[in-house]
């Protein structure tokens, strides 16, 4: 990839290459604005082609573009090396969609190759650098979490089986004791709750206790093996449509841990939705998409894919929205919360990641899982 007359080392042009590696949008512009370059994440926010954004002038994209050209030419006159600003960017693809706040970085370029007065701008979307510090954060806050539940865990099912076998033990005792009928239902109880908590922190080590068995996994499989579960254990009142990208392409992991992440996620829902589900008006969409320059934790993929789970309900409690992923943590009465902290583990396991965003009637649990 080069800029038509104005790459005279063939370095320069592989350095344009890079910029399609970068998550950010990037173009080289003439101090008039016209636009020499645009990178893959332009065309990806635009919804248009390269060569459409490349023919164009750049200055057209946003809202308005007074102080952006000043800026431009201000830079490409060597009245200052670089600045900032903040604009708003339209889309050409999606024409009625709301502009999108971005922040401007405007450089000059200084390198071997190009011509003098060129400029580099690139843009950042407000709302990606804020969900990236979040997912960074959210990502450190559960690492954290889940040694200290792993130790927890470890340190509470050691004990149990000692407090087991010894009501067991008991209850034989009582048995030949004039007080047994009435003292053997305190020892059961003393069993049941024991194998609770055993249960309990079985679910806790569930994903450390088994290898993995890494295979191809097609990402539709493990929706329709999801579907059919939840609409078997819901056969009335509760919709689960489908919105395939069907030209997703197959990937190595484990197809029975992807399973229950992903049904956990929609059970998770499910619950959710049963003041819907009484009604006959509950709905959760699957969705699957590509997405394309991704960073996930601190680390970047070419290709990811990505899984919605997408439903109609009341949405997460605000009070709980930051912490859903974090174990014991669940917004209805009788929840363990368990089931989004197995599924949160399970996808990091697989080098991804979930993340939610909830409203009052839309909540989307989004499942991003890296592409070779």
């Amino acid at each position: 990839m080069s800029v038509p007359n104005q790459v005279e080392n063939p370095g320069a042009a592989v350095g344009l290459e890079a910029f399609d590696m970068l998550t950010n949008m990037v173009a080289v512009v003439r101090p008039s604005g016209e636009c020499l370059f645009a990178n893959a994440a332009f065309e990806d926010v635009l919804l248009l082609s390269r060569r459409a954004v490349q023919r164009s002038n750049l200055l057209e994209w946003f809202v308005d573009a007074r102080q952006l050209g000043e800026t431009v030419r201000a830079v490409a006159s060597n009245a200052y090396s670089s600045s900032r600003l903040d604009a708003l960017l339209r889309r050409g693809g999606r024409p009625h969609e709301e502009p999108l706040p971005v922040q401007v970085i405007v450089s000059q370029i200084d390198s071997p190759g190009f011509d003098a007065g060129l400029v580099m701008v690139e843009l950042i979307e407000n709302a990606q650098q804020t969900r990236q510090d979040r997912e960074e954060r959210s990502l450190d806050q559960v690492q954290a979490t889940k040694e200290l539940t792993r130790n927890l865990a470890h340190e509470i099912k050691n004990p149990l089986g000692g407090i087991r076998g010894a009501a067991q033990l008991l209850a034989m005792e009582l048995q030949t004791s004039d007080l047994g009928p009435e003292l053997t239902e305190y020892t059961q109880v003393i069993v049941h709750e024991v194998d609770r908590l055993q249960a309990l922190v079985d679910r806790l080590l569930a994903p450390h206790r088994h290898a993995q068995v890494i295979g191809d996994v097609n990402i539709h499989e493990v929706c329709e093996r999801v579907r059919s579960v939840i609409l078997a254990e819901y056969p009335r009142g509760l919709e689960v449509d489908r919105d395939y990208d069907t030209s997703l392409p197959d990937f190595r992991g484990d197809r029975e841990q992807l399973i229950q992440a992903t049904l956990n996620i929609v059970q998770n829902a499910a619950q959710a939705l049963q003041g819907r589900i009484a009604a006959g008006e509950a709905r959760i969409t699957l969705i699957t998409r590509v997405a394309r320059q991704v960073t996930i934790g601190k680390q970047r993929w070419r290709l990811a894919l990505e899984l919605h789970v997408e439903d109609n309900g009341p949405g997460v409690p605000a009070e709980i929205r930051d912490r859903i992923f974090f174990p014991l943590v669940s917004g209805r009465d009788g929840g363990t919360g368990l089931g989004l902290t197995l599924s949160q583990t399970i996808a990091q396991q697989h080098q991804g990641m979930i993340d939610c965003e909830s409203e009052p009637g839309r909540t989307n649990f989004r499942l991003t899982l890296p592409l070779p």
